[in-house]
């Protein structure tokens, strides 16, 4: 029978080993702290948001990020607040990790009008340009194009600033990435695509949709600069997204990054997630990257216990008062549904 690392090499995922990162610290004291802080601030906000919904106080489609919170917090700090984000459905951790408020953030998974989106968009649209975040898209793969869009603009307008476009490994299958990767090469537009390979997909693994489970070769049919990433380890995410983005600054393209990371929960609230064994969840809680990071602060001498239990309370009273707001908020009136929405004014249904 194969091991538990085997079935993940085959899923296309395979558990990396502890990154030579851990040596010393290579990072200022303050991006260590910033790692810890907001890795948390995803996983309590998530984990809270997990136990909202099974009170039937969030409702619809629930994507959460646990156990992928590196690839935010360590991409983040290699980039510029005037950067653009663009994602898929599993959306709340990003704008967190950006700087949104955790209020309007929990406010819109209980669909109420102080939420992001107004209460309109719900878990899987959120939104919040103040710190450029684009989206939070419902539909597999139409982030792809749109990031490539977002990037040609900011070509096109010659701010030097560049889209990060996230997307979830079933998504690849989709034609729209092609064409995207096709055109963002011929252009050289300064993007940096992200496939978050958490091995399943929706609940199938790599292995069972694709002959190809290496993702990040997929960028060698356009030429296109590509690597896998131990997206466990948020110092490995921060040097490659690094990298990534003095190549497209630099007016050399895009490059196609394979964050390897893992969600410890469903793919959904609803996935009873029998694709998988409880002994591979827990192989990969071995290498969580919260607890990563925090010993490595710890092992550094960057911080003591008390500074990061300090965090931790600080982060519950965060999440608390955001859940209080939701809760306290009131839901958007009826003609709400008929604001921030296209509608040509001359359309004959609307004359009669």
């Amino acid at each position: 029978m194969a091991s538990v690392k085997e079935k993940a090499k085959q899923n296309g995922n395979a558990p990396s080993p502890k990154s030579a990162v851990a040596a010393k610290a290579q990072h200022p004291k303050e991006r260590y702290m910033y790692w810890y802080e907001s890795m948390q601030l995803q996983r309590k906000f998530e984990e809270k948001a997990g136990q909202l919904y099974g009170q039937q106080k969030i409702r619809g489609f629930c994507h959460l990020y646990i156990g992928q919170e590196a690839g935010s917090s360590g991409s983040y700090s290699a980039l510029t607040k005037d950067d653009k984000w663009i994602t898929a459905y599993r959306d709340h951790g990003i704008p967190l990790a950006l700087g949104s408020d955790p209020k309007a953030v929990m406010a819109e998974l209980f669909a109420k009008q102080t939420g992001s989106s107004k209460g309109k968009g719900g878990s899987m649209h959120i939104f919040d340009k103040s710190v450029n975040f684009v989206g939070g898209h419902g539909i597999v793969g139409a982030q792809i194009p749109m990031g490539a869009g977002i990037a040609f603009a900011e070509k096109y307008n010659k701010t030097g600033n560049l889209c990060i476009c996230f997307m979830g490994d079933g998504a690849v299958r989709q034609g729209a990435l092609h064409e995207a990767f096709n055109m963002a090469m011929l252009w050289k537009l300064p993007v940096i695509f992200v496939v978050e390979n958490n091995g399943y997909a929706m609940g199938t693994s790599v292995a069972r949709t694709s002959n190809v489970t290496e993702l990040y070769t997929l960028g060698e049919s356009y030429d296109m600069p590509a690597e896998p990433v131990d997206a466990m380890d948020v110092e490995a995410v921060h040097e490659a997204v690094g990298r990534a983005a003095d190549r497209a600054r630099a007016g050399d393209g895009p490059t196609f990054l394979e964050f390897r990371t893992y969600r410890y929960r469903g793919h959904s609230m609803s996935d009873p997630q029998k694709y998988r064994s409880k002994d591979e969840v827990e192989q990969y809680k071995q290498r969580d990257p919260i607890e990563m990071i925090k010993s490595r602060i710890l092992e550094q001498n960057i911080a003591t216990e008390e500074d990061l239990t300090a965090i931790d309370q600080k982060i519950k009273g965060i999440v608390d008062e955001a859940v209080k707001f939701a809760e306290e908020s009131p839901y958007p009136p009826a003609e709400e549904a008929f604001k921030d929405v296209y509608m040509q004014q001359d359309y004959p249904f609307l004359m009669e």
